[in-house]
């Protein structure tokens, strides 16, 4: 079923500068005030918040969201919160055709989940603490991506507004993203039957490469998380009783990583968690880099030593960079148990050490099976025969290649870039993870995506100081209305 356009209504051409205008004044009075709130609620994933449920704090942003949602009146939407048993809930909404009704659907994605506090923040900010300074808004899980959902319909309200026939509209907001979405698939399931013939996939979950033009991801990488534990003593002792005879837990615990990884180069050394990177990505590269420049490394904000030199890249080359972000695994530890602060720190040798791991794989490299080969692999030969466990977590996530854009698309991408920026749309790989991505691709193979978001140079995602940039924010949601006017019927 149609929302039917009123019978006295005339389809015009789309007029970019309304449309800009709608989107503008919905941003400054509505999402803003709303994203405020949002972002105040510690709304953390599950994986960060093992009482999410009992604490509330992801039931009331979902409950928030969805209130505004229906609140804009949208001409035929239908909204469920679903929720499955011991399972994070997620918001369900669908907007029916204002044009020929062909079957194609676009389906909208985003996440309220928000990853944990980080330290770091500047004095005047903090994770729950919304700031709206500048044109950036400061605070967690803004801009990664709470203003998914608000963006949405506001692109559909816009459409709506000119009389714009569009297609049919559904939207999952899900709330276990940052945790690996592995809540996700049973509700994807679910809902098979109601998502239609899946054409057209936007997610507003990714990056930009610079605030002056439309990004779109063209690919994501992979990632399995989990912690790597040492033990060799049920207690600890005195250090110099005991060194010298008693191995270290951390020295056994760098040995084991030593496996993994190249400690000098940052290489991954088992050759089965790097992948050949096609032609097309490579030269996509070479034409970022062009654009980027050396803005590729120098947009992080690196420490300086005490003769005021700043700590170098891995590379400062902008094609190796882009590649090393995107096409190549890496290992970061996230965390550490078992070592005390400095300032309790005493002559004792440790009984244990335990990282948390992450490791970023390429976007076609299987993360179920990475898993499994980096626990055999960690796991085996045990030092001194350490009691030596990797608890892998649950939200491995295999990366996503875009398939090829279609030609309506890439007209109707650079066409949007151009309109609301003023420039032609570019593209990036995201060193990041989606994993509903994946999934979408497998099961709707013949879908075009377009992924893309807000988090550009400096929004510092994860970390302290994160912030949305509302401008750019604002010309994103346009062109998401003209790329899903852009459609073909």
């Amino acid at each position: 079923m149609n929302a039917r356009i009123p019978d006295d209504a005339v389809a015009a051409p789309l007029d970019p500068v309304a449309l800009q205008a709608f989107v503008d004044a919905a941003w400054d009075d509505e999402i803003i005030p709303a994203l405020t709130e949002y972002i105040a609620v510690p709304a953390k994933s599950p994986g960060f918040d093992a009482d999410w449920e009992k604490n509330g704090y992801i039931d009331r942003v979902v409950r928030d969201a969805a209130q505004w949602v229906e609140s804009k009146k949208v001409a035929g939407l239908k909204l469920e919160v679903i929720r499955l048993p011991g399972r994070t809930p997620v918001i369900f909404f669908d907007v029916p055709a204002t044009r020929a009704d062909n079957g194609d659907t676009v389906l909208l994605y985003g996440h309220l989940d928000k990853q944990p506090e980080f330290s770091g923040w500047r004095r005047d900010l903090g994770p729950w603490m919304p700031k709206y300074e500048n044109g950036k808004l400061y605070g967690r899980g803004g801009a990664d991506d709470g203003y998914a959902i608000y963006s949405s319909i506001t692109a559909i309200l816009a459409l709506d507004k000119q009389n714009i026939p569009r297609p049919r509209c559904v939207g999952i907001v899900e709330t276990c993203e940052e945790s690996g979405s592995y809540d996700l698939l049973p509700y994807i399931d679910a809902l098979r039957d109601r998502l239609g013939n899946v054409a057209l996939v936007v997610c507003m979950d990714s990056g930009a490469g610079n605030y002056d033009q439309l990004w779109m991801t063209t690919s994501l990488r992979g990632m399995v998380a989990g912690t790597l534990e040492v033990q060799v003593l049920d207690e600890g002792v005195h250090s110099g009783d005991a060194s010298g005879v008693v191995p270290s837990s951390f020295r056994i615990l760098r040995h084991l990583l030593d496996r993994l990884e190249d400690s000098g180069t940052g290489r991954l050394l088992p050759q089965s968690f790097h992948c050949e990177i096609p032609a097309a990505r490579v030269e996509q590269v070479k034409q970022t880099a062009q654009i980027l420049g050396d803005e590729v490394w120098r947009r992080f904000p690196w420490s300086c030593g005490a003769d005021g030199s700043f700590v170098l890249p891995m590379t400062s080359e902008p094609e190796e960079a882009l590649l090393n972000r995107t096409w190549r695994p890496t290992l970061s530890v996230t965390g550490a148990d078992g070592l005390p602060p400095l300032s309790s720190a005493g002559n004792v040798l440790r009984p244990r050490t335990a990282f948390k791991l992450s490791l970023r794989l390429p976007p076609l490299i299987d993360a179920v099976a990475a898993s499994q080969e980096l626990k055999e692999l960690l796991e085996a030969d045990a030092p001194y025969q350490a009691k030596v466990i990797f608890h892998a977590g649950q939200g491995a996530a295999t990366g996503w290649n875009a398939p090829e854009a279609a030609p309506w698309l890439s007209t109707a991408l650079d066409a949007a870039s151009k309109a609301y920026y003023g420039a032609p749309c570019g593209y990036i790989g995201q060193g990041g993870t989606i994993p509903l991505m994946s999934m979408l691709q497998e099961g709707f193979p013949k879908a075009q995506f377009m992924v893309c978001g807000v988090l550009g140079p400096q929004s510092n995602a994860h970390g302290p100081n994160e912030f949305l940039h509302v401008p750019y924010g604002k010309k994103l949601t346009a062109a998401v209305a003209q790329t899903v006017a852009a459609m073909p019927a």
